[in-house]
């Protein structure tokens, strides 16, 4: 019967290391994750940043290419 103790008693610090590696994991995987979101924030305001710059140059090239149908109208018409 003893024996039976003494591998019950095994199997529960066994079950107790691998708890507390596990909690340590855990820690480590928390960490991780909060350093991955604040990096993923950092990426989305960054490509927030590229898109209004983008924008604003989309917004640029309607006026000159209106600038340049104006300066092309007058050729075209002598063709005509």
């Amino acid at each position: 019967m003893i024996p039976d103790f003494q591998e019950l008693s095994d199997k529960i610090d066994q079950l107790a290391e691998m708890t507390h590696a596990l909690r340590r994991e855990n820690t480590e995987l928390r960490q991780g994750n909060a350093a991955l979101v604040i990096e993923n924030l950092g990426y989305r305001r960054q490509l927030a940043e590229a898109a209004s710059r983008v924008e604003a140059l989309l917004e640029k090239i309607p006026a000159l290419d209106g600038a340049a149908e104006e300066e092309q109208q007058p050729e075209n018409e002598d063709a005509r």
